[in-house]
C-alpha cells in the first residue's frame, strides 16, 4: 500500500492513497488512525488527494546516505568504489517534501541533483542480521540527495554539502508492498532526462546496508536510509523543476529557488 503524509485545515495525519490518476474523481486519502509504524486501522473517512498538501512521508531522526554506491557514478566523478560503504548524515532540518522549494545553498555555485531509491525504517533495530532486514524495513520512497558539488570537493567532509537545509527532498509516499531489486531510477531537470538506471546496478544490496549501518548504530522508526544515485548527476539552476521517478512509487517533484 502506499502510506502518505499529509496536512489540511492545519491538521496533519497519515493516510492511504487509493486509486491513480486514471480512477474517476483521481486518488483519494483514506485517514488512518494512529500512524503507520504499529498496527492501525483506515478511518474510511476518505479525501481527495488534491484537496491536501503532501508532507515529507515521514520525520526521520536521522538520514543516513550511501556515497559511491553505483559504479558508473563513481566513475564519472573520478572515483573507485569503495572497499566498504561510505555512510554519511542528512539533519533532519535537510528534509522537505513534495512541491517544497530547494533552497540553493548561499556557499555553493555548484549544486547537483542525485536520484535515489530511500528505504524506511519500520521499526527500532540494530545489529540486525541479513535474513531479518525485511522485517524492519516499512518501505520505500524517492529521494533527492542534493549535493554542493564544489563544497564537498573541496571540504574533507560531507556535512555542509549534503546536509544545508532542503536537501533532502522525500516523498511522495511510502510504497510498503513492493520489491526493490531491480526498479528504474529516472530523474529530469525541466522535463529534460538527465539520469536513468536501475536498482539491479547498487554495488552493494539494501541488506548489505543496513546490516552495515546497524552494526554501528540503531535504527529508529521513520529514519530514512539513502541508497545511492545512477550515473549522470549535474548542476541546478534557480528557477529548475527537478523531478524524481521510480519505479513502483510514483514522482518527487520540487522547484529550485534562490535562498532568502
Amino acid at each position: 500500500m502506499r502510506i502518505a503524509r499529509f496536512s489540511i485545515d492545519g491538521n496533519v495525519a497519515f493516510g492511504v492513497v487509493e486509486g491513480d490518476a486514471s480512477t474517476e474523481g483521481g486518488p483519494v486519502l483514506d485517514i488512518i488512525k494512529g500512524h503507520p509504524f504499529a498496527e492501525f486501522e483506515r478511518s474510511g473517512q476518505k479525501i481527495p488527494l488534491s484537496k491536501v498538501r503532501l508532507l515529507p512521508p515521514v520525520l526521520p531522526n536521522k538520514v543516513v546516505g550511501i556515497g559511491r554506491n553505483y559504479a558508473e557514478h563513481a566513475a564519472e566523478l573520478g572515483n573507485e568504489v569503495p572497499e566498504i560503504p561510505v555512510a554519511f548524515f542528512k539533519p533532519s532540518t535537510s528534509v522537505i517534501g513534495p512541491g517544497d522549494p530547494i533552497a540553493y545553498p548561499s556557499f555553493s555555485s555548484e549544486l547537483h541533483y542525485e536520484a535515489e531509491l530511500a528505504v524506511v525504517i519500520g521499526r527500532m533495530c540494530r545489529e540486525v542480521p541479513r535474513e531479518r532486514v525485511k522485517d524492519v524495513i516499512l518501505g520505500y520512497t524517492c529521494a533527492n540527495d542534493l549535493t554542493a558539488r564544489d563544497v564537498q570537493q573541496r571540504e574533507k567532509q560531507w556535512a555542509r554539502a549534503k546536509g544545508f537545509d532542503t536537501s533532502c527532498p522525500l516523498g511522495p509516499w511510502i510504497e510498503t508492498e513492493l520489491d526493490p531489486a531491480d526498479l528504474g531510477i529516472m530523474c529530469t531537470v525541466n522535463g529534460e532526462q538527465r539520469q536513468l538506471g536501475r536498482t539491479a546496478e547498487m554495488v552493494r544490496s539494501i541488506e548489505d546496508l543496513i546490516v552495515h549501518i546497524t552494526e554501528a548504530m540503531t535504527l529508529l522508526p521513520g529514519d530514512v536510509v539513502l541508497t545511492g544515485t545512477p550515473a549522470g548527476v549535474g548542476p541546478l539552476n534557480v528557477g529548475d523543476e527537478v523531478a524524481v521517478t521510480i519505479e513502483g512509487i510514483g514522482t518527487l517533484t520540487n522547484k529550485v529557488i534562490k535562498r532568502g
